[in-house]
């Protein structure tokens, strides 16, 4: 069966793409996106007008689309216009939508060790430990390599974390005791946690039905997803009154105020602060008449 002849605009999209450099899942999802436009749109995508766009936002808000969808189709239409289509003046009728700042689910220390302890097997433990142990993203999890483990310098190599960049993970004793353990079992060549296809790496949706299947082994009633560890890392390290510039440092944040999050369900630091109510006290009992 032959494969579906890309359309020359489709084409100039994915090249405009590929000379950016973006990576595979942007490309995937800006032609997705721009796929569901042209859908809505009912004809060629370039031959769209400004009230075009606004009646696609306004479907998209009345469907139950969230921030994050809605956003993502603002940034696929806004390169496919403004790049592609040399058409900028299109983009300004694009308009991003704010996403509403939830507090991150946080497992306790006791939840963490239930988890770990319910992981389907040694890679899974492995895989989950490196996860909150060095606050890693899922994606960074699977990427690791045998190689990336400096077993020297304590550290773990993170090639190409989100927004294409290298870093330095730490790496804990007991981590380190962990993947020697799935080391000394598997003994992995390239991957250190292999999938089905011992030369491909674990899909992030396997290590995902992972954290879904230990969680309800371990009995955890929380929501808890594969970042829930890393935001449980983060929380722990902030509780024990490590700085927060170096915490922003282990997770690879961009910005300080992402990782600041954390103060907010960092429940030893809120509970440490005393109320300025608490700070009246003396002063309202020292103003008492005489009984």
């Amino acid at each position: 069966m032959s494969e579906k002849p890309i359309s020359p605009l489709r084409r100039r999209m994915i090249e405009d793409m590929t000379v950016r450099n973006f990576v595979e899942k942007t490309h995937n999802d800006y032609i997705r996106h721009v796929r569901t436009f042209t859908t809505f749109l009912g004809r060629a995508p370039d031959t769209a007008a400004p009230e075009d766009l606004r009646l696609f936002q306004l479907h998209q808000t009345q469907t139950g689309v969230g921030a994050s969808g809605i956003n993502g189709s603002v940034a696929a239409l806004r390169f496919f216009f403004t790049v592609t289509l040399d058409r900028p003046e299109m983009a300004r009728h694009l308009t991003f939508v704010r996403k509403p700042r939830r507090i991150p689910v946080i497992l306790s220390l006791e939840e963490i060790a239930r988890l770990l302890e319910a992981a389907p097997g040694p890679k899974y433990k492995a895989a989950l430990s490196a996860a909150y142990g060095a606050g890693l993203r899922v994606s960074e999890v699977v990427a690791l390599k045998v190689s990336d483990i400096d077993s020297e310098r304590m550290l773990l190599r993170i090639e190409q974390g989100k927004g294409r960049k290298d870093r330095f993970a730490m790496l804990s004793p007991l981590l380190l005791e962990l993947l020697r353990d799935w080391y000394r079992i598997a003994r992995p060549a390239v991957w250190l946690f292999p999938g089905r296809d011992p030369l491909l790496p674990l899909t992030t949706r396997q290590f995902n039905r992972a954290v879904h299947a230990a969680a309800d082994r371990a009995a955890i009633k929380k929501r808890v997803t594969p970042h829930t560890l890393r935001h449980s890392f983060a929380t722990h390290l902030l509780e024990e009154k490590t700085d927060v510039r170096l915490i922003q440092v282990l997770l690879g944040h961009a910005r300080l105020d992402t990782t600041a999050l954390y103060a907010q369900v960092a429940t030893n630091v809120i509970r440490a602060v005393m109320s300025p109510l608490d700070r009246l006290t003396p002063l309202t009992s020292e103003k008492k008449p005489p009984s």
